[in-house]
């Protein structure tokens, strides 16, 4: 996992402009919101939003995507809500952390119902060769 000063560094590199202090705050703001979550493996959770964010600093996006990509997870899996969030850093990635959290809940459900229509065609399937007979 890279550390905070590899990402910033990163960061700068493409945008002389970018304030160092919301990324490093929000750095941190993973470290401890995620401090005792682990994998199932073993890793610590935390790794997960600081490699999201060390992708999109490789893809050279703006600071409030990088601060949404290290705080991606917070809402829906820490006890940190939106408003805290809001107060912390501002209504735009509020927003987007917000936004990530509820695209997750959505891709959970469809798969969920993509489940549910597989048992169903696998339960209907067999009826449909007995009607032919």
């Amino acid at each position: 996992m890279i550390n905070s000063d590899q990402l910033l560094s990163k960061i700068q590199s493409y945008n002389k402009f970018s304030s160092v202090g919301p990324l490093s705050k929000a750095f941190n703001f993973a470290l401890e919101a995620h401090k005792n979550q682990k994998r199932i493996s073993g890793i610590p959770y935390v790794v997960h939003p600081v490699a999201v964010a060390d992708i999109l600093a490789e893809l050279k996006l703006d600071s409030a995507t990088i601060i949404t990509g290290l705080l991606h997870d917070t809402i829906e899996d820490t006890k940190t809500t939106y408003q805290v969030v809001l107060k912390e850093f501002g209504k735009e990635v509020a927003d987007l952390v917000d936004g990530v959290t509820k695209i997750s809940a959505l891709e959970e459900k469809a798969a969920e119902n993509s489940q549910a229509e597989n048992f169903r065609k696998l339960i209907l399937q067999p009826l449909k060769i007995f009607e032919f007979c």
